[in-house]
């Protein structure tokens, strides 16, 4: 695994890194495990795992080996947080993934046993809308027998309609599969775009 290292916090498009390599938006709900997730493919703890869902305020920008970038995103479904808060969030996250050029793809963490709702349809509806690709990952696996993750990923690919892939955290299942998706899918297409005179 390739070593990731946290690079900066953001708000406005003026503070975000430069554009120098292509990034992945990490995206879902306050408790879906996004900061386990980033910090089982770090295989190191850069992401700060809060007890109260919904911490995270800022774009988080981690730099991922020597050739992509993962940015955290605000979670989503938190009600603890007022109206104007999430008015904002919602307007910073609209914000960078209508605008970032370099974005070449977005990650919805889902937890296995939650179902696809609203929300996750708004957001893939405004990712289709500004030609965003997404896959979504289901975690917390180790939580399910096989039996229920297999149904679970069946039911959630066929609402979405979008690569669906079960991992751990915990475990680290299913986790490189997830990188290797990216890498060929979203990242190599960015450098060939770019390297192409």
């Amino acid at each position: 695994m390739a070593k990731m290292i946290f690079l900066k916090s953001a708000v406005l498009p003026q503070d975000y890194p430069t554009q120098s390599r292509p990034e992945i938006a990490v995206a879902g709900r306050s408790n879906a495990g996004k900061s386990s997730f980033i910090n089982a493919l770090a295989t190191s703890k850069v992401a700060k795992v809060s007890q109260t869902p919904g911490k995270t305020a800022l774009l988080n920008f981690f730099d991922f080996g020597q050739h992509y970038r993962f940015v955290d995103m605000p979670g989503y479904g938190w009600a603890a947080r007022s109206i104007p808060e999430m008015e904002q969030w919602t307007a910073m996250i609209e914000t960078y993934i209508s605008s970032r050029e370099n974005l070449v793809g977005l990650i919805l963490l889902m937890d296995l046993r939650r179902d696809w709702s609203a929300d996750e349809q708004m957001l893939k509806n405004f990712c289709d809308a500004v030609g965003r690709p997404m896959a979504v990952i289901l975690t917390k696996m180790d939580k399910s027998k096989l039996k229920e993750q297999n149904e679970r990923k069946k039911l959630i690919s066929q609402k979405s309609q979008l690569p669906t892939f079960l991992t751990s955290a915990e475990t680290k299942t299913g986790v490189k599969e997830v990188e290797e998706y990216i890498f060929e899918h979203w990242v190599k297409g960015w450098k060939l775009e770019k390297e192409t005179p």
